[in-house]
């Protein structure tokens, strides 16, 4: 199994006692550390090491990557919708999915929190680590420890405030520790003055973090520097991209925004000239199966950034999103309440390898053969627990599965769809990279991969829907759609053509009103085609169920029910942040 090396560090009182945690009721009620306690805590590597796994661990948990902002927060999309298990407004994660969200929805608080006390230890960790006399001083390994310390909180920090700033938008800009500051309750900041600090943060901190497997660099989910690169150039997409703005209450994109689609350009492509760090796995498949869902390091560095989330950290990836299973002598565990948008699945090209790994369409019986799924019920599979290995052994809902978020692909993809932007129309580069991830997507079946559009805007549209393909189910879409300006037009997208789907009108008129799957399987083996209209004989040793047929029109009415556009991008502040915060107001409509 993979070493949690990064989390598993323990953290002394005295940490705990100076990095405190932010208050239930007031977001920056910080409890300030005494000039004692950080000189102790930053006294040598070790104790700053301490103070690091710190702000690591705030990624972490039910309200960090490991339930809230993985598997609730990025939902609905035209890919996969959120909890469905309730029928009614609940101010609770069904509304969260619905976008029908209010200030006291009881997903917003502690996420929220949970964000801005990764950014108070971060400032902490920022603050101490270039001041010890160690930092200048120290012996060439201490330095070099030390720096590497520094980067990553830069880097965390820069983390922490996209989470923040792609879900709330402008907000207070905190770059030092409570304690240093004046006045705790301060004003929202513009969030672009926020990227730019966060993208002159990213750019110090890539010169201060290590390759990947750099002599003496172990392999584990420590930040390195093609991470960095990486997130730099996401933020600077998200900085020259759309957001929804306070004073126009509309989506809007920056005039200058082709300086941040060069940057985006730039650290994508020094990270694809170092193939020796950072490469696709030959498999998509592998990528999830045989090493998130293994627990180990993904060995060509095609994972980037990942969050550890170990069994004795809060982490519910696979349990929560994916298929139904069993645990010996447990009853049926799972939540399966990430579910794909049916037109998802007809979406890929079936040739397309990722759309079973992407896609789930059964549970898990108790003797571990499977049983297919209504169409509607099909949930997400990346991080299926019959994938596990080793398999789950109790009933825990804490899987120690890692929740993945920046992948090599990733990389490729942002600098095709930069050099396009940047040089009106795709040239060779842009191309070669889009290809690589269609070529690994295809792979076996490269003769169906079809042209590579040449056109500025065709080329994007393929980029939009190549990171449909390769991202789903990993919390992206949501934001890339957000970030182009396309999260209300694909919501109305999906609604007409799942109308079309539910009537069977074309494209959708042939397709199977039901699937027939080999009965106690432990794999899925269906008699029909995906492709044509179901036979009228159910062959023997086959079992019927809905597929198609499973389409209603309350499922089309729930789907991103009560979304609306240059209001829905965002969510409201928490109300016990306004409340706590007199300068603080709701914007956005809300």
């Amino acid at each position: 199994m993979k070493t949690k090396s990064i989390l598993s560090a323990i953290i002394v009182l005295i940490l705990t006692a100076t990095l405190g945690l932010v208050s239930c009721k007031k977001y920056l009620d910080l409890a300030p550390p005494s000039a004692f306690d950080e000189q102790f805590v930053f006294s040598n590597v070790a104790n700053s090491t301490s103070a690091l796994m710190g702000v690591y661990e705030q990624l972490t948990g039910d309200n960090g990557y490991g339930s809230r902002l993985s598997m609730m927060y990025p939902y609905d999309t035209d890919e996969f919708i959120g909890v469905t298990n309730a029928s009614a407004p609940d101010n609770n994660s069904r509304d969260l999915s619905r976008y029908n969200l209010q200030a006291t929805n009881g997903q917003l608080t502690l996420p929220f929190q949970q964000l801005y006390t990764g950014v108070e230890r971060a400032n902490i960790c920022i603050k101490n680590i270039p001041a010890m006399a160690m930092y200048s001083n120290g012996s060439e390994t201490e330095k070099q420890q030390l720096k590497r310390l520094y980067g990553e909180a830069l880097t965390l920090r820069a983390q922490f405030y996209l989470e923040l700033i792609r879900n709330w938008g402008d907000l207070p800009a905190i770059f030092e520790p409570a304690i240093d500051q004046a006045d705790l309750f301060l004003p929202k900041t513009d969030r672009d003055v926020i990227y730019d600090h966060l993208l002159e943060d990213l750019k110090l901190a890539a010169d201060l973090v290590p390759w990947r497997n750099d002599p003496g660099v172990a392999l584990d989910e420590r930040i390195t520097k093609g991470a960095v690169k990486g997130l730099r150039a996401r933020i600077a997409l998200f900085r020259g991209g759309y957001s929804l703005r306070a004073a126009s209450e509309q989506m809007e994109r920056k005039a200058d925004y082709l300086k941040y689609y060069q940057i985006a350009r730039d650290e994508c492509n020094e990270v694809m000239q170092r193939r020796d760090k950072h490469a696709l796995n030959p498999s998509f498949q592998d990528v999830f199966k045989n090493n998130i869902d293994a627990f180990k390091i993904e060995p060509n560095g095609e994972v980037m950034f990942e969050v550890a989330l170990g069994k004795d950290i809060s982490g519910r990836i696979g349990y929560y999103d994916g298929p139904r299973f069993y645990a010996p002598g447990s009853a049926q565990l799972g939540n399966s309440s990430v579910r794909a948008v049916p037109l998802y699945f007809y979406a890929f090209h079936e040739a397309d390898t990722r759309r079973d790994v992407t896609l789930a369409p059964y549970y898990n019986n108790a003797d571990k053969t499977k049983a297919v799924q209504t169409m509607v019920n099909m949930t997400s599979g990346k991080f299926r627990a019959d994938w596990w290995n080793p398999a789950p052994t109790s009933a825990s809902q804490q899987t120690g599965i890692n929740w993945p978020i920046l992948r090599f692909s990733d990389v490729l993809l942002m600098f095709a769809e930069a050099e396009n932007e940047l040089n009106n129309g795709p040239g060779p580069a842009a191309k070669t990279a889009f290809e690589e991830v269609r070529k690994r997507a295809f792979k076996g079946n490269e003769a169906a991969i079809g042209i590579t559009p040449s056109g500025k805007e065709d080329f994007f549209n393929a980029i939009v829907n190549e990171r449909y393909f390769e991202f789903g189910g990993e919390g992206v879409r949501k934001y890339d759609l957000i970030r182009w300006n396309l999260l209300a037009s694909k919501i109305s997208e999906t609604r007409a053509n799942y109308t079309k789907m539910l009537n069977k009108q074309a494209p959708y008129n042939n397709l199977p009103q039901n699937m027939y799957y080999k009965t106690a399987s432990p794999d899925v083996i269906f008699s029909n085609s995906l492709y044509a209209p179901t036979p009228s004989a159910l062959p023997v040793g086959y079992t019927r169920v809905a597929w198609v047929a499973s389409i209603t029109a309350t499922w089309i009415t729930n789907f991103a029910q009560y979304f609306k556009a240059n209001h829905s991008e965002l969510m409201p502040l928490p109300q016990s942040v306004t409340e706590s915060n007199p300068k603080l107001k709701q914007d956005y409509g809300y």
